[in-house]
């Protein structure tokens, strides 16, 4: 299955509709076959889309089992752009409701997202995710906004 992505505000809405939905080859097909991604979670990073689709899947199949929605919303959006290359900034809320649309628990990361256009259409080629770092504990501040 094929996606074109003409705009880079495009790449963004199917990021969050394709979570949300839970639908992990049209949430892959933002990323380009050599991503390379610095993530928040478990692993420092990851090199390459076959790696990328298994930890979304095992991510999309985790809140299948949990029966959770996540409902993604991306704010404080800024783009530089060229005719061939993108630079994104943002933050990134992740909300998970249950069946009934009763609120779980959210977090907010910053997110960097490079992009570059193949066959005319935006293709993500790196994403950076962090959080800011509590000086007093070390822990990660997932919600300061």
């Amino acid at each position: 299955m094929s996606f074109g992505f003409n705009k880079v505000q495009d790449v963004l809405e199917n990021y969050k509709s394709a979570i949300y939905e839970k639908d992990v080859e049209r949430f892959v097909s933002t990323f380009a076959s050599d991503i390379h991604i610095y993530d928040c979670w478990e692993n420092w990073e990851c090199i390459g889309i076959s790696q990328w689709k298994e930890i979304v899947k095992e991510w999309f199949n985790g809140l299948s089992e949990e029966g959770v929605l996540l409902k993604t919303d991306i704010d404080d959006v800024v783009v530089e752009e060229n005719s061939n290359l993108a630079f994104v900034h943002c933050a990134v809320t992740f909300a998970a409701y249950n069946e009934s649309r009763e609120k779980l628990r959210q977090m907010t990361n910053r997110f960097t997202f490079c992009l570059r256009k193949e066959n005319e259409s935006w293709t993500i080629t790196h994403t950076h995710s962090s959080l800011p770092i509590s000086m007093e504990t070390g822990k990660g501040i997932f919600n300061l906004k």
